[in-house]
């Protein structure tokens, strides 16, 4: 019998002519931090209720899904939460995914609590990178930012577990004006001549939970001034069509970072981009309010690729471009995956 893998790839494209390059899956809508921008602790408290077990998506499911959109020329495949390490056996999964033909990269983001136990063994199944989240490099900016009384050293501690696996490293900033925009110049300086590549992430208004304000955003021109205050930089060429950081390197040679601009610079005419729920909804856009229910068709034994690709087709969005600073009911981040 054959399976996706036997079929010819297609490369189906959206109503912007953007085709389908990357797949993010999350594994969990549960997370160890409580990030204000995220998982703040007045809307995720010990009463929250988070999804039935029932409702999410088995490995084998999300194998399914994952051959279909390869199927569809999909390439790269991001593993997210909540905190995907939340998960047990999460190093089974990314086995599993790594004899899906035509998929060429696989990643995971994470808070690096939990990879000190795991790296190894996630590099051992074939995981090629991880992007931990550290929104301070100080302890008492990142216990304001993550909800959570744990030191910074327990997230750095992380990222030497998987420089120890040989796993390559990002590292994600967000950052929020009168928060945490004075750790724009430490987190570089910090990163500044690793084989780690920093990203600065402005804040966005993802979900409604999290009392976003444009007054609140400190923009990439903000954090570009803030390294150039101390450093010399260039600009450097995307490495692919649909790349979302900005890329920017030290004249001294001492490395690179990136800045992500999605308020301010808008990126949506080369947004490649779908998001998989836990629970088996498919977003075709962060800031979507709806998903459409792909494991009704998995566990109907309905045609997954054809789901895929009428859904990829008839996708139109760019809320980046569009955006306002209307309230609208968007999926939340950490429900989505980021």
């Amino acid at each position: 019998m054959k399976t996706l893998n036997d079929l010819t790839t297609s490369n189906p494209r959206d109503q912007l002519g953007r085709n389908l390059r990357d797949l993010r899956v999350s594994l969990t809508d549960q997370c160890n931090l409580r990030c204000g921008y995220c998982m703040p602790n007045e809307t995720f408290g010990p009463d929250y209720t988070f999804l039935n077990k029932e409702k999410i998506l088995s490995f084998v499911e999300i194998r399914k899904v994952v051959e279909a959109f390869a199927a569809c020329g999909g390439k790269k495949v991001r593993l997210t939460g909540g905190e995907p390490l939340l998960r047990p056996n999460v190093e089974d999964l990314v086995q599993d995914l790594r004899t899906v033909d035509g998929i060429e990269e696989i990643a995971l983001t994470t808070n690096g609590l939990l990879l000190r136990k795991n790296a190894k063994r996630l590099k051992a199944a074939g995981l090629d990178r991880v992007t931990l989240s550290l929104d301070a490099i100080e302890d008492e900016t990142f216990r304001k930012m993550s909800g959570k009384e744990i030191p910074v050293e327990k997230v750095i501690d992380g990222i030497r577990s998987a420089e120890e696996a040989k796993l390559a490293v990002k590292v994600n900033s967000v950052i929020i004006k009168g928060i945490n925009d004075h750790q724009v110049l430490p987190l570089a300086e910090y990163f500044r001549g690793t084989p780690h590549i920093l990203r600065f992430i402005e804040y966005m208004d993802v979900g409604n939970c999290n009392n976003w304000s444009r007054d609140n955003v400190y923009t990439t021109k903000e954090i570009l001034a803030d390294v150039q205050s101390r450093y010399q930089v260039e600009p450097v060429e995307a490495n692919y069509v649909g790349e979302v950081a900005r890329r920017y390197r030290y004249l001294d040679g001492q490395g690179e970072f990136g800045m992500i601009g999605s308020v301010s610079q808008p990126f949506c005419k080369d947004c490649n981009r779908a998001r998989l729920s836990a629970d088996g909804i498919l977003f075709t856009c962060l800031f979507a309010s709806t998903g459409k229910n792909l494991r009704e068709v998995l566990r109907g034994n309905g045609d997954i690729r054809h789901f895929l690709e009428g859904i990829w087709r008839s996708r139109d969005d760019r809320y980046s471009e569009l955006r306002s600073d209307m309230k609208v009911g968007k999926v939340e981040m950490s429900y989505i995956g980021g």
